[in-house]
């Protein structure tokens, strides 16, 4: 990585020289160049992460300096920040919380967290991350919050979370997630906020919430949810779970009714916005409140049990009939021929 990235500054300066530095304000001992928007300041014995980076800073080159402590908001306003480097920068301490949102940044490598086990909050909201792997995020042991909101993540899988066994609230709304998978929140015991809001997310597997213990609030609203499964709730073994489901396009149907009344009925599971969940299907209910078509959705389809039953009942009984009579003629007809029979 360092080689790769010295090629690229090695590069640029054979490319741009002394006459391409930019005129723009630059730190002290450290060197922008134009158009590539990379500031070099290695080696530059900076104690601090310096001041006055130019907000379209796109690669941040930082190694080889004394950052004893990284502060809380010292990369703020690097909006186009991609490539960060800090090594052998003897840092021994970052504070609690690290704020890197609002910039463009793409993926974080895989040893991120490598030398933040003291961190208790991180702020990646507002980049441009499609992929986290599962081992960028292994060392963040006293993580207590975690924001990847508004970032265009299509699939969190197993293991991405799997160091994280002190996180209490993850943030992942507004991304582009389309299923909940079974294990991808395995080892998040103490996690009491999840916000799911704003994806599009169409499938929730089976057991995928069943690791989450503490879990105080669960917002799925604004997503892709046609149906649901009751099971994918109950497997929910906590003291308190406040739910939000609203801003979906559900199907209402008779199936729909049964599960929503089922999880209204578990004593720890309680949906905030129940009156608030609208059907999307069929045309005839488009807009209406589940709430307020609930018991008509079953009309229906009892109707068309009875029916069956009745049917059925008829058909059965029919049967018997028919097969009484004919066993009735059956005995006639052996009656008559014995009683034809002559003497022996």
């Amino acid at each position: 990585m360092n080689i790769l990235l010295s090629c690229i500054i090695a590069i640029i300066c054979s490319v741009h020289l002394l006459g391409t530095l930019s005129s723009r304000v630059c730190p002290h001992h450290c060197i922008c160049y134009k158009h590539a928007d990379l500031v070099d300041c290695r080696d530059g014995r900076f104690q601090h992460v310096p001041r006055g980076l130019p907000h379209g800073t796109w690669l941040l080159e930082l190694g080889g300096n004394n950052l004893s402590i990284i502060g809380t908001r010292v990369f703020t306003g690097l909006w186009s920040l991609r490539v960060l480097v800090l090594t052998n920068s003897q840092i021994q301490e970052i504070q609690p919380q690290l704020d890197l949102s609002w910039n463009q940044l793409m993926t974080l490598p895989v040893d991120f967290s490598s030398s933040l086990p003291a961190l208790k909050e991180l702020r990646l909201e507002h980049n441009n991350l499609h992929h986290i792997s599962g081992f960028s995020l292994e060392y963040l042991d006293n993580m207590e919050k975690l924001d990847l909101s508004f970032n265009q993540l299509v699939s969190v899988g197993p293991g991405v979370f799997r160091g994280l066994s002190r996180l209490r609230q993850l943030y992942l709304h507004n991304n582009r997630l389309s299923v909940v998978e079974q294990g991808s929140l395995d080892m998040l015991p103490g996690l009491e906020v999840l916000q799911l809001s704003n994806n599009n997310i169409s499938q929730i597997d089976t057991d995928a919430l069943a690791p989450l213990y503490s879990l105080a609030v669960l917002n799925l609203e604004g997503n892709n949810l046609h149906h649901l499964k009751f099971k994918t709730f109950i497997s929910l073994h906590t003291t308190a779970t406040h739910i939000q489901l609203s801003g979906n396009p559900w199907s209402c149907d008779c199936e729909l009714h049964r599960v929503f009344s089922k999880i209204l009925h578990v004593r720890h599971l309680h949906i905030d916005d129940y009156r608030n969940v609208t059907c999307m299907d069929p045309p005839q209910l488009v807009g209406a409140s589940l709430a307020w078509v609930d018991s008509q959705l079953c009309i229906a389809e009892t109707a068309t049990v009875l029916v069956i039953t009745v049917t059925v009942l008829v058909t059965v009984m029919a049967a018997v009939v028919m097969a009484e009579r004919n066993r009735k003629k059956s005995r006639g007809k052996n009656w008559d021929t014995d009683s034809q029979s002559p003497p022996s």
